[in-house]
C-alpha cells in the first residue's frame, strides 16, 4: 500500500493531466474517480489543491480545444460523427443544441455535468463560430468546477478512498477484473439497446431514391422536417415543399397535416 501511495504521490499530477485530457478528447475513461484520490492526496499534504485544480484545467482545455477546432473546421458533421460512436447517440445532438439554443455560451460552465453535453458542447461552440476568447473563458471556468467537486469530496472523504485503495491492492487482479465485467456489462446493454433501436428504425424507414421516386410519381406525401432551430440555420438545405418541426410543440405544426397522407419525417 504505501509503494502505491508514494507511486501515486509522485506522479499524481501526470496522471491527472493524462487522464483528465484523455476523457475531454471523448475517450470512455472516467477521470472522477483519479480527482477523487487526488483529492485525498490534498487532504493528506501529499499533493497542493492548486496543482491539482490547474492540472485539470489545463488538460480539459486543452482537450475541448482540440474539438472546438474541429467544430470550426468541419461544421456540423463533426457533430455526427461524435454522436455515431456516443454512448447515447440517439438524443446527444438534439439534447446539446436544445441547450446551447436556450442558454448560449454560458451553458459550457455547466456542460461537463450533463451526460452527452460534455463531449458535445465544444464541437458545437465551433461551429457556432463562438468567439475564441469566450470559449476559453467559459470552459475554462466549467472545467474548474467540474474538477473541484471531486476534489473536495475526496478531501472530505481521504479515509474511505484510502480503505478503498487498500482494498484494490489487496484484492489485486480480482478487483481489475469486477471493474472491467462492470463496464464491459454497461456496454453492452447500451450496445444491445441500441442495436434494437436501430433495427426498429430500419423496418420504417425510407432511402432518399425511394422518397425522390415517391415525390416524382404525384403521390400525397406530407414530409416534416424536425431538426431543430440551430440545426436548420447551421445547415439550412432543405427537402422541397418539407414542413419545419418544433420538436417541443410538435403539435401546432402537425395538426394541419392530412389525416389520409402518407408521412415522411427526417431530423439530423
Amino acid at each position: 500500500m504505501q509503494e502505491m501511495t508514494n507511486l501515486l504521490a509522485q506522479h499524481g499530477l501526470t496522471l491527472v493531466f493524462v487522464n483528465v485530457f484523455l476523457t475531454q478528447a471523448g475517450l470512455p475513461v472516467p477521470a472522477i474517480p483519479v480527482l477523487v484520490v487526488a483529492g485525498a492526496f490534498v487532504q493528506q499534504g501529499e499533493l497542493a489543491m492548486a496543482g491539482v485544480l490547474v492540472t485539470a484545467v489545463a488538460a480539459s482545455l486543452l482537450g475541448d480545444a482540440l474539438w472546438f477546432v474541429a467544430g470550426r473546421r468541419h461544421g456540423y458533421r463533426i457533430l455526427r460523427t461524435l454522436c455515431r460512436i456516443a454512448i447515447e447517440p440517439d438524443s446527444c445532438v438534439k439534447q446539446t443544441e436544445n441547450i446551447f439554443e436556450r442558454w448560449g455560451a454560458p451553458s459550457l460552465v455547466v456542460a461537463k455535468f450533463i451526460p452527452g453535453f460534455a463531449t458535445v458542447a465544444p464541437p458545437l461552440a465551433g461551429t457556432m463560430r463562438l468567439d475564441i476568447g469566450r470559449f476559453a473563458g467559459y470552459s475554462s471556468a466549467g472545467a474548474l468546477l467540474w474538477a473541484a467537486v471531486p476534489v473536495v469530496a475526496g478531501m472530505f472523504f481521504h479515509s474511505e478512498v484510502e480503505q478503498a485503495l487498500a482494498w484494490l491492492v489487496n484484492t489485486g487482479t480480482g478487483a481489475l477484473m469486477l471493474l472491467a465485467g462492470i463496464i464491459a456489462a454497461y456496454a453492452g446493454i447500451k450496445g444491445l439497446e441500441r442495436y434494437l433501436l436501430i433495427r426498429f428504425l430500419r423496418m420504417v424507414r425510407i432511402s432518399v431514391g425511394e422518397l425522390h421516386d415517391l415525390m416524382r410519381s404525384g403521390a400525397e406525401l406530407v414530409i416534416l422536417d424536425a431538426r431543430s432551430g440551430m440545426a436548420r440555420r447551421l445547415d439550412p438545405r432543405r427537402i422541397p415543399g418539407a414542413v419545419a418541426v418544433d420538436i417541443n410543440v410538435p403539435g401546432i405544426s402537425l395538426a394541419a397535416v392530412p389525416p389520409d397522407h402518407d408521412v415522411v419525417v427526417y431530423c439530423s
